[in-house]
């Protein structure tokens, strides 16, 4: 999939996402309780998307950057966060545009599953870290695949489709499979040390009409959809 893919849909696929459970009162808010602190850090938002998490962050005393592929998707950032958060057009598969050791953290937002090579990326983001900082991340949950497509192999790391409507627009993602182990096998080559791997319920104050049956009727107390992680920069 091309870095700027979402500008084919990318108004209507904010305007879905900003009220979504899977992003709006699941993935987003997870992000934010494993970011913790961020009062005073510098955070890079890698693959920032129309700003909903840099927005979060921010308020939360963070000093943001982003970063996006799609050209649409850093417009409507802009639009969301004004002009005191630079937002710059790249592609997490190129060298970045910020010296070694800018930030404190980066967060990236259901990013890498687009990509079939993952060091490229990972060793560019724990360049831009200081030492000691935070890459915090969402992926595809590595059983989501498997589930849905039992007869495809969990271990091969695996390229497939699926359609989407977004706010009634069509859309077509295409993302990579890849078993867990070679997830935190990525991460160690690229110089990270895995601090967190989490697999959390949506957000407590979720409007109980967009849980699923089992969640809202309590049976259950979440489902597998991302997975993420914080990791350390060694």
């Amino acid at each position: 999939m091309k870095a700027d893919h979402y500008d084919e849909f990318a108004a209507s696929y904010d305007a879905e996402n900003s009220g979504s459970l899977l992003n709006a009162w699941y993935e987003r808010p997870a992000m934010v309780r494993l970011a913790g602190d961020v009062r005073g850090r510098k955070v890079l938002d890698a693959g920032c998307g129309s700003g909903p998490l840099s927005a979060a962050l921010r308020d939360r005393g963070a000093e943001m950057s982003g970063l996006d592929g799609s050209p649409a998707m850093i417009e409507l950032a802009r639009r969301r966060l004004g002009d005191d958060v630079p937002l710059t057009v790249a592609d997490l598969t190129q060298p970045l545009p910020y010296a070694d050791g800018t930030f404190d953290d980066v967060v990236s937002s259901l990013v890498l599953h687009y990509f079939e090579d993952w060091h490229g990326p990972l060793t560019e983001l724990h360049r831009v870290l200081k030492p000691g900082g935070r890459l915090i991340l969402s992926v595809n949950h590595p059983l989501v695949r498997p589930f849905f497509a039992p007869e495809e192999d969990y271990f091969a790391v695996r390229e497939f489709s699926e359609e989407y409507e977004f706010a009634g627009q069509p859309g077509t993602l295409t993302y990579w499979h890849r078993p867990l182990h070679s997830m935190t096998d990525e991460f160690s080559a690229a110089g990270f040390r895995i601090a967190t791997v989490a697999e959390p319920p949506p957000a407590p104050d979720t409007p109980a009409e967009l849980l699923t049956p089992r969640i809202a009727s309590g049976e259950r107390t979440a489902f597998v959809s991302f997975i993420f992680f914080v990791l350390e920069a060694c």
